[in-house]
């Protein structure tokens, strides 16, 4: 289906100010459908005058609706609807005419022109299934006048409320409160929900015949002079503004939208959403994130407690072979320290690993003595959940202490390079590896990370998967049985040795 902009841009003249009208028509006319009961769709002249093109089209949340189709994009040719040729050329709303019949269902045709500054941009069908209608209620009466002052108000230009900036995804909408001032700001209707949010409020009494300003002013806590004179004039209507209301147990959100069908202000509509359990929910979920937050945090500070003791240990070691594996065990509960002291730092159990490696590569590198050995990254590790980035940081940090102990002599210098890619590679990976094809399902996301030294390369009839040092075992253990991945050491295609890692790090789309 062809999106509003391009049938703007393919049919008509429509200028860019022009359009911006039109999406924040559409943004808003969810509100006049539900109070109709009724289909909307927008039709606009072509360039050429002869046709009319549908950009948009909206179904009621309040009743059945008269189109099974989708109508956006359709072109008629003008003369065979001759209600919006009349609320095109005329400029007023069209209702004369005989219900239409579509599959066995009267509708009730109505034509209200669109216009933005004396200017009609094209006209609103709306078109109600006659079908289910009966005696209308009190509510529903309520809902068809505003929708007709709203009618009005989008034949004169006034509604929507330019540079009104509204989430209408978290608006409330019609069906979960209404109700309906006067010019004073008296409430003439509340509908059932909107007494029950109230009564969430603390109102012990009917809202009817109350002034809804004051009395929501009564019902918040207490504040300063101008922020209940501010709430006294926005529940009373006078201008198009959102807020939340809470007292006591409950929260109400409100949105009012001031009526003004023939230019002067006759009433409001205050739509209202008890969203009580939502804000509760999301308070349980914010103290829960402040907690992890907190509990990171001090697992942080409490790794580097460890390893500060350490440190001192290993100071007072006069054996050379104990204070190595002290410094060994700093740097790894050093590693474990990152991680959480990132995880500190977020909103969620995720962090961008690319900062972590670096952060490790510049702890490992301090073991080089007069920087004779440098370390690089290249590539991206991309957002790891904290189960991957922990003992992935723990690896990262073995494999570069593995390569300054044992690839380079006292007074040797080199490079080592980290290299990461993420995805679903080919077999092939320029010259790589093809590790990467033969692990992990085609929907599952792989992590190849490949560690390269210059140094004097791997020993006569060295097994990565048996030998090595407590750092290879700690390696092989934590990619192999805790990350569910692959780890190999071979030969450099140019001399010294190369890791390679493949780690899967969750589902992507097929």
């Amino acid at each position: 289906m062809p999106s509003l902009n391009e049938l703007v841009r393919h049919h008509t003249n429509l200028d860019s100010a022009d359009v911006e009208w039109i999406h924040l028509l559409v943004s808003e006319w969810q509100l006049l459908s539900d109070l109709s009961f009724a289909d909307l769709v927008l039709w606009v002249p072509t360039r050429d005058g002869s046709r009319y093109v549908s950009l948009a089209q909206m179904r009621p949340n309040t009743g059945p609706t008269s189109y099974q189709d989708d109508m956006v994009g359709h072109l008629v040719p003008r003369g065979r609807r001759p209600m919006l040729d009349v609320a095109l050329d005329e400029g007023r709303i069209v209702r004369e005419g005989d219900p239409e019949w579509r599959e066995d269902v009267p509708v009730r045709v109505e034509s209200i022109p669109v216009r933005r500054e004396g200017r009609v941009l094209g006209v609103i069908a709306r078109n109600t299934n006659l079908l289910t209608v009966r005696t209308p209620s009190r509510l529903e009466l309520t809902y068809l006048q505003s929708a007709s002052d709203l009618a009005q108000m989008i034949a004169a230009g006034s509604f929507p409320f330019p540079g009104e900036q509204t989430d209408m995804d978290a608006s409330p909408r019609v069906g979960d409160g209404m109700i309906r001032l006067d010019a004073d700001g008296v409430v003439t209707y509340a509908s059932p929900n909107a007494l029950s949010a109230y009564h969430r409020l603390g109102l012990n009494a009917d809202l009817v015949g109350l002034h809804l300003g004051k009395t929501t002013a009564e019902l918040a806590p207490p504040s300063r002079g101008p922020v209940d004179e501010a709430l006294v004039k926005l529940a009373s209507g006078w201008a198009p503004r959102q807020t939340e209301v809470e007292s006591g147990d409950g929260v109400v959100q409100l949105r009012a939208i001031p009526l003004k069908p023939k230019g002067d202000h006759i009433g409001s509509l205050v739509l209202l959403r008890d969203v009580t359990e939502l804000r509760r929910r999301e308070r349980e979920l914010m103290t829960k994130d402040a907690t992890i937050r907190e509990i990171h945090h001090r697992v942080k500070n409490n790794l580097q407690t460890v390893a500060a003791l350490l440190r001192l240990q290993s100071r007072r070691m006069e054996n050379d072979a104990a204070r190595g594996a002290l410094d060994e065990a700093v740097r790894r509960v050093g590693s474990i320290a990152i991680v959480h002291e990132t995880l500190s730092q977020n909103l969620d159990e995720h962090v961008a690993f690319d900062e972590i490696a670096d952060r490790v590569l510049a702890m490992v590198m301090e073991l080089s003595q007069d920087g004779r050995v440098t370390a690089r990254r290249s590539g991206s590790f991309g957002i790891l959940s904290a189960d991957v980035a922990t003992p992935l940081a723990m690896v990262l940090t073995e494999i570069l202490q593995n390569a300054l102990e044992h690839a380079y002599g006292p007074k040797a210098g080199g490079q080592v390079t980290v290299r990461a890619v993420r995805g679903r590679m080919p077999a092939a990976d320029a010259g790589w590896g093809n590790s990467w094809a033969a692990g992990g399902s085609r929907g599952e996301e792989q992590l190849l990370i490949t560690v390269v030294d210059d140094g004097v390369g791997l020993p006569e009839g060295f097994d990565p998967q048996r030998g090595g040092n407590l750092g290879l075992q700690i390696v092989r253990t934590l990619v192999v049985g805790e990350l569910g991945g692959s780890f190999d050491m071979v030969p450099g295609e140019t001399g010294g040795t190369r890791v390679v890692l493949e780690v899967p790090v969750g589902s992507t789309a097929p």
